[in-house]
């Protein structure tokens, strides 16, 4: 039996026992997952998703895609030109079972996308799970009953306001003894310059040797998702370790 399923915008048409690459699902290795948005299962085609069916699958391993380079140039008096990099986020499962039935008893966790997202129709699913018809439809008409948020209350007389607190001013981040001035590098502030000293990055010269995987590990760990490459931090700092 063969069914086609969908996860993170694309379809797939798989049997048991097959090994494919999916957007992130947030599960760990070895975790049972279940795919609750069935478009097709053998010759029953959902409407447009085949109620109550579901597709299991072992989490084999979380991985990245190829990476691909983006370069955009634009042709103006004061031209300018950008290389960006990027790698998919994707998690690699085998098909362990198909449910044309039943799905939604069987107690596997459910796969969803790194951001935790579920489409309307799952959350229905979950929401309506072992509750009987009449229920249903009691919790349907409760949805469509409640009233709209009321407005905003109008905001106080400058007069009755509280006296705005000063803002603290911010500390700058420590200096380690034989540190570059990481702050020379467009786009590093502060901030960066402490979570850079913690990852053990002080000088110009670190930054200059970075290898792709070397800033593939960066934007992860500093949450960046491409801003070293966008703001060509080796390219500066190769400059600024010339002296």
């Amino acid at each position: 039996m063969f069914a086609v399923l969908k996860t993170g915008g694309k379809q797939y048409r798989v049997e048991s026992g097959d090994v494919l690459r999916v957007e992130k699902v947030a599960a760990e290795a070895g975790e049972t997952v279940q795919f609750n948005e069935i478009l097709m299962v053998g010759n029953n085609v959902g409407a447009p998703l085949v109620k109550d069916a579901g597709v299991q699958a072992e989490v084999i391993d979380q991985i990245k895609g190829e990476k691909t380079i983006n370069f955009v140039k634009r042709r103006r008096k004061h031209s300018s030109k950008r290389t960006k990099g990027h790698r998919q986020q994707l998690t690699l499962v085998r098909i362990t079972d198909i449910l044309e039935k039943g799905a939604d008893k069987s107690g596997v966790k459910a796969a969803l996308n790194g951001s935790g997202f579920m489409s309307a129709d799952m959350i229905e699913r979950a929401a309506n799970k072992g509750a009987p018809a009449s229920k249903k439809a009691e919790a349907a008409a409760a949805r469509a009953s409640q009233p709209k948020k009321a407005a905003p209350k109008a905001a106080k007389p400058a007069a009755e306001k509280a006296a705005p607190k000063k803002a603290a001013p911010k500390k700058a981040a420590a200096k380690t003894d034989g540190a570059d001035d990481l702050t020379r590098i467009s786009g590093v502030g502060p901030v960066i310059v402490g979570k850079l000293h913690d990852l053990g990055v002080t000088t110009f010269a670190q930054i200059a040797a970075w290898t792709p995987a070397d800033i593939a590990d960066m934007d992860d760990k500093l949450n960046f998702k491409g801003r070293i490459d966008r703001d060509e931090w080796l390219k500066q700092a190769a400059e600024f370790a010339k002296g």
